[in-house]
C-alpha cells in the first residue's frame, strides 16, 4: 500500500513539473529528461522507504 502511495505521489509531482515546464515554454526534450529523472528518483525513494528490513 505504501509503495502505491509513493507511486501516486511521484506521478502527481511529475505531472505538475511537466505542466510548469510547458507554461515556461521549455523544449520538449528537456521536459522528457526531467520527467525521467523524477520517475527514477521517485521509484528509488519508494523502494527505499517501503522495503522490509532484514531481521538479522
Amino acid at each position: 500500500m505504501s509503495f502505491g502511495l509513493y507511486t501516486i505521489g511521484t506521478i502527481i509531482l511529475i505531472a505538475g513539473v511537466i505542466y510548469v515546464c510547458h507554461l515556461a515554454h521549455m523544449p520538449s526534450h528537456w521536459v522528457a529528461a526531467i520527467a525521467i529523472v523524477l520517475l527514477g528518483a521517485g521509484i528509488m525513494g519508494a523502494v527505499n522507504n517501503t522495503r522490509q528490513k532484514d531481521p538479522n
